[in-house]
């Protein structure tokens, strides 16, 4: 349990990080932000299916690839279905920082609460990583997440102080959506240790939120800027480290 407690304040506090960064360079450059974010896509996707999608196949036996399937459509309805109620990260996150002299402080506190809405899901996957028991795994989750949780701190800072929100309550939102993420690690371990039933599901559930927030929300906003080039390479690097991690940890 209090590996599960440490790692669940890792992740939530790698947005903290991110934001910290983003006070310290107000002005990061579009180009290495999306270096950073596809490295982290890369680790996440890796994570998605070497720590859960192919373990719920392994778990479901004979059923495995029926509740690995449904799983995953489940986990990206899920956020698809978020995605009705807020806008997408990449366009309202590039409409602020563009527009950040005129920003619109309604539309800037919606995009703190749109990426709060996303580290919830977030955080479950790391949380049901550990309710598998198989921590090198786990933590190999819970390190992707964290790292893509580190320019998504980043890119908080700018369009909040733009709208004129103090350095303190810009702090303080970025802990929030930190928190978020502790909540949903712990929600996913004990949803998963208190009914090992559900396991196969909900790493596959886990694993679709994650292939949703690569597909949808990370690839969009790293080729928006014109480094496609460079964020595909960055992308295949963070993948190709979690496969080797993989192997080292067993």
């Amino acid at each position: 349990m209090e590996m599960v407690l440490l790692t669940a304040l890792g992740v939530g506090g790698a947005t903290v990080i991110g934001a910290i960064i983003g006070f310290l360079f107000k002005n990061i450059s579009h180009k290495f932000s999306d270096i950073v974010l596809s490295f982290a896509a890369g680790v996440m996707l890796a994570a998605a299916v070497v720590g859960l999608i192919l373990p719920s196949l392994e778990y479901g036996d004979s059923w495995g690839i029926v509740i690995t399937v449904a799983g995953i459509f489940a986990g990206a309805v899920c956020l698809n279905l978020v995605d009705k109620l807020v806008p997408h990260l990449h366009k309202l996150m590039g409409a602020e920082i563009e527009e950040h002299n005129n920003a619109n402080l309604n539309k800037v506190l919606l995009f703190v609460f749109a990426i709060a809405i996303h580290n919830l899901p977030e955080g479950i996957a790391a949380g049901v990583g550990f309710g598998s028991g198989d921590v090198s795994q786990a933590l190999i989750i819970a390190g992707g997440i964290a790292l893509q949780n580190v320019p998504e701190g980043m890119v908080i800072i700018a369009p909040m102080l733009a709208a004129g929100i103090s350095k303190k309550k810009t702090f303080i939102a970025a802990l929030i959506t930190g928190l978020v993420e502790v909540v949903g690690t712990l929600i996913g371990y004990f949803a998963v240790s208190l009914a090992s039933a559900i396991l196969p599901f909900a790493l596959a559930f886990a694993g679709g939120t994650m292939l949703y927030v690569i597909s949808d929300e990370m690839i969009p906003e790293t080729h928006a800027h014109g480094g496609e080039r460079g964020a595909t390479y960055a992308l295949l690097v963070g993948f190709c480290l979690m496969l080797v991690m993989d192997v080292w940890l067993g």
